[in-house]
Order: structure tokens, then sequence, then C-alpha cells
């Protein structure tokens, strides 16, 4: 027993001994999470303003805050690629993103693969081969299929299937899916 207490007594001693040479760090910058903060976010080529809390999630930013309801909440906890959005076009779950760490930063929404009224190419290679059934993965997995295309125009089956790899399908359309990201590159390629 005495040993055990001259051990922790040592262990004390040094670790004081530490503190007291160390070099104090500099205070953390802090936000208060019920204050607000004006960010701009660039969002499918248009800045936006916004006034958030610096807690809010670029999902709930997106769909609450701006209107841009493309992007699903899913699992809220990045485990389903339901919230899949392009940060400089790189393929990032919204639900795992604060608003304020996308400032700055160019996002790309469902939305902004429209060309007005028109289908974007990956969209419109998921219409053609049917990779949709309750259809509510969709835009996550068109948004990772664009993000992997702007990355590599001509992915080979592989690639592809590690492309989506982070966006879960409770339907199982993965064949599909995978058919419309070979599609939707040989429309890219015209």
């Amino acid at each position: 027993m005495q040993l055990m207490g001259s051990s922790a007594v040592g262990v004390s001693l040094t670790g004081a001994a530490y503190a007291a040479h160390a070099k104090p760090s500099p205070p953390e910058q802090v936000l208060d999470g019920q204050s607000t903060v004006k960010i701009q976010l660039n969002i499918n080529g248009a800045v936006h303003p916004v006034l958030v809390e610096p807690r809010w999630t670029l999902l709930y930013t997106l769909r609450e805050v701006i209107g841009l309801t493309g992007t699903k909440e899913g699992c809220s906890r990045g485990e389903c690629g339901a919230c899949t959005v392009l940060i400089d076009d790189i393929p990032r779950y919204a639900c795992m993103t604060l608003a304020v760490e996308a400032e700055g930063r160019r996002i790309t929404t469902l939305e902004g693969l429209m060309e007005g009224e028109a289908l974007g190419p990956v969209q419109e290679a998921f219409l053609e081969e049917d990779a949709y059934q309750c259809g509510y993965c969709t835009p996550g997995q068109v948004m990772a299929v664009e993000g992997l295309l702007r990355k590599n125009p001509q992915p080979d089956i592989n690639q592809i299937r590690l492309g989506v790899s982070g966006n879960l399908c409770r339907c199982g359309a993965y064949t599909h899916i995978f058919r419309a990201a070979q599609k939707a590159a040989e429309h890219k390629a015209k």
C-alpha cells in the first residue's frame, strides 16, 4: 500500500512540475451557440447572405433558412448520404458540415445541377436508368455521382462503386445507380 501511495505522489509532483513550466495556451475564441453570425454562402453560383447560429448545420441552413429542399435529411449523423452536396466539387455530408464552415466555399446542391427547368446530365441519366425506387436517397446519390465525374470523367465500375459507397439506398437500386453513373459519364462526354 505504501508503495502505491508514494508512486501516486511522485506522478502528481511530476505533473505539477510540468504544468508550472508549460506555456499557457491562449484563450480559445468560442462563439455563443445561441447568438447569430452573418455569413455569406456561395450556393449554385449565387451569394446568399444569411444570419445563422454557429451550431446550425449546412443541411438545416439550406433547407430551413434558404429554402433549397433538394438536399434531404436522412440520418442527421453522417451515415446515409441523403444530404450530400458538393463543396468545392467534393461530395460532403451537409448534416456533418456547419454552415459557418462552408463560408467562402463553392456549394453545389441538386438544384444547381439543373439548367433552368432542364435536368442536368447526371439527373437525366438517373431518370433514363430508373436509378431510384422510393427516391429518398436519389439527391445524395446524384450529388455523389456528380462529384465523382467532376474528379474522374470516365470512371470504371469499381471507381463508381467507391464513389457512391458513402450513400445508402434502402431499396437496393445499386445496379441501376451504377448504370446511371456510366450513362452520365457518356452524357457529359458529349
